[in-house]
């Protein structure tokens, strides 16, 4: 008997909820819960009174796994939409890194020069080191890091994913 296993593909949920003590904890018990990992996880207030809350998750599921995770998702009480953007249609995707970098002569030029390449922000500068602001695709950031490793990489903060969907639509 030969079984087939279905592929784990990547995945950016929106999902909107009432503005809540414990909905974030509860999101994040159910991805735990099952063994469902987070990748990815932002939340921000998106109403003007504050009180309906926007949680962006990114994980890496098959598709039959996706749609236990959406179906649980849609049945927590304070959850009013989950919305799958990766199925849903065309979105924009997009991070936010600061990354410190440290070093003299050749290296702090070469670090300026591969920041304006990447457009990154210079957000704090001392003597001896910097810090960058970049934004974009996690992809971008991940090789703006991998280049910053060769000239003196410190640190990094990086957000986490923000998406939206493309068009007049809401998610």
């Amino acid at each position: 008997m030969h079984i087939t296993q279905e592929k784990a593909e990547r995945h950016t949920l929106a999902v909107i909820v009432d503005n809540e003590p414990g909905i974030l904890a509860r999101i994040a018990g159910l991805f735990t819960a099952r063994g469902y990992n987070i990748e990815s996880l932002t939340v921000s207030e998106i109403t003007a009174d504050q009180s309906v809350s926007r949680i962006t998750i990114v994980t890496s599921a098959s598709a039959h796994v996706m749609e236990q995770i959406l179906a649980q998702l849609e049945r927590l009480v304070p959850v009013h939409k989950v919305t799958d953007l990766t199925t849903a249609g065309p979105h924009v995707e997009r991070e936010l890194a600061m990354v410190k970098v440290a070093g003299r002569g050749e290296h702090r030029i070469e670090a300026l020069r591969l920041a304006d390449v990447y457009r990154a922000r210079v957000v704090d500068a001392t003597t001896t080191s910097f810090v960058f602001e970049v934004t974009g695709g996690s992809e971008k950031i991940d090789k703006f890091v991998e280049l910053m490793r060769e000239v003196g990489l410190v640190e990094i903060a990086r957000t986490g994913i923000v998406a939206i969907s493309r068009g007049s639509e809401a998610a």
